[in-house]
């Protein structure tokens, strides 16, 4: 079987900003190592090998504001957050370091903007993933913003069809998918604002096209392709999705070497490996030497035959 790492994979320019933010605020007050203490409001990024790493250096990761000390230094995720949050984060006095990724960044600029025109907004997202939550929470009125998924809720939109709306879009959608949600949005809304950044991200684009065409290059030969990153990672899910959709005959996700040692591998000709954006270039060189020592019933991973193309 020949293993072959897909390119583009891993970190994403928005987790890489993200990272090394929270590195550099733990080494700014002699934090790394436990020695201090800096709280993260919900996880960095999505990804448990990052978090723990960052929990082994002194960061503290909670879910709400109130868990905070008053005074206390805060980061704010990749995902960005709400006008609310901030206003709450000032009113407890707390030092906030904002990581929000750039791309999220315009979205929220966007979402800004057509609330100051008085337009409604669709989001197309899933409504509770924390970058949707804090995108809707840039519209005043809850009532003038909704996320959706598919097509199929596009007629519940609670609008009327004469409205401005404005769209906005989660960076780590698949990529496919927003097309024809998109479509149903112009068909319903007459007066409909579509934005320059109502799309997925470029790196999410890149890291799709690619587990696209490596699976349509690879046919008809039995393809299969390992996706590593962590269960809650949207953008990680999406990229198995696409190898599904794609035409291989076996894929799957792994977020930890544990994971991969107990996958069940069909007999295939050709195993493309991809990362989430929010995964370690660590891990996946882990779980290639975790799939190099494996050894499955009629030499299905073993010694022989077993070539790995890395970048």
């Amino acid at each position: 079987m020949k293993v072959e790492v897909i390119e583009p994979h891993g970190f994403c320019a928005g987790v890489t900003h993200a990272v090394k933010c929270a590195l550099a605020a733990l080494r700014d007050e002699g934090e790394e190592g436990g020695g201090g203490r800096l709280y993260c409001l919900h996880e960095l990024v999505h990804n448990e090998l990052v978090v723990e790493d960052l929990k082994g250096r002194g960061m503290v990761f909670v879910e709400a504001l109130e868990e905070v000390p008053e005074g206390a230094r805060v980061l704010f995720s990749a995902h960005g957050v709400a006008p609310k949050v901030r206003e709450d984060a000032a009113a407890r006095k707390l030092e906030v370091l904002d990581a929000t990724c750039p791309f999220v960044g315009r979205v929220h600029d966007d979402v800004r903007r057509y609330a100051a025109e008085g337009a409604k907004v669709v989001i197309i997202g899933h409504r509770n993933h924390a970058e949707t939550i804090g995108t809707a929470g840039e519209m005043p009125n809850a009532a003038d913003v909704v996320a959706i998924a598919s097509v199929e809720e596009v007629d519940a939109i609670p609008f009327d069809v004469a409205a401005k709306v404005g769209v906005a879009v989660q960076t780590t959608m698949n990529q496919d998918e927003i097309a024809p949600v998109l479509d149903a949005l112009k068909k319903r809304f007459a007066n409909l604002e579509i934005c320059a950044s109502a799309g997925v991200c470029r790196a999410t684009k890149e890291r799709q096209d690619a587990v696209r065409k490596f699976v349509e290059g690879a046919l008809p030969r039995k393809t299969g392709v390992l996706v590593l990153g962590s269960a809650n990672s949207s953008n990680t899910r999406r990229l198995e999705e696409i190898a599904k959709a794609s035409g291989a005959c076996w894929s799957a996700r792994a977020g930890s070497l544990r994971d991969i040692e107990g996958l069940q591998i069909p007999p295939l000709d050709v195993l493309g490996i991809t990362s989430g954006a929010s995964t370690p270039e660590t891990f996946l060189r882990a779980a290639i030497q975790v799939l190099a020592k494996l050894e499955r019933p009629g030499g299905l991973i073993s010694g022989e035959g077993f070539d790995i193309i890395a970048p």
